[in-house]
């Protein structure tokens, strides 16, 4: 599950991401902030992008899973949105490392934890990026963890 964060009046862009296993147990989380990207778009991008790079490090069999349509439709059909060609040519180059690349639609409700994680990031008011298997303290906890 992947997701971005983005507001025009924030310094920083906020990005999530959860592995999840086959039971839905939680393996590992990223967070991060990045300097503020020009659309929330950008973010959704810059978000699939980390969480595929990071999964190359476990396993290259994974399901993406956003609550952004317009992500699906990006990746899906990159030659329809020029403007964010350099971006979608990286993650053409990253889909080419995972076999049986798939990036599935779930609903907001169902990606709290990546919303969460991408949300708080963008609020932080310093540099942040953090991989690991739970959230720490400092790190607002969603309602559904």
């Amino acid at each position: 599950m992947v997701d971005g964060s983005w507001t025009a009046t924030n310094q920083f862009s906020g990005i999530g991401w959860a592995w999840k296993d086959s039971l839905g147990k939680i393996q590992l989380l990223g967070t991060r902030n990045l300097q503020g990207r020009e659309t929330s778009l950008h973010s959704e991008l810059e978000a699939l992008k980390w969480a595929m790079e990071n999964m190359l490090q476990h396993s290259t069999y994974q399901r993406f899973g956003t609550d952004c349509k317009d992500l699906i439709a990006m990746v899906a059909d990159p030659q329809a949105w020029p403007n964010f060609s350099t971006e979608l040519e990286v993650i053409q180059i990253l889909q080419m490392c995972f076999p049986e690349f798939r990036i599935i639609y779930i609903p907001r409700a169902q990606n709290g934890i990546a919303d969460s994680l991408a949300r708080n990031a963008r609020s932080f008011h310093r540099s942040l990026c953090f991989i690991g298997c739970s959230i720490l303290v400092w790190l607002l906890r969603p309602p559904q963890v």
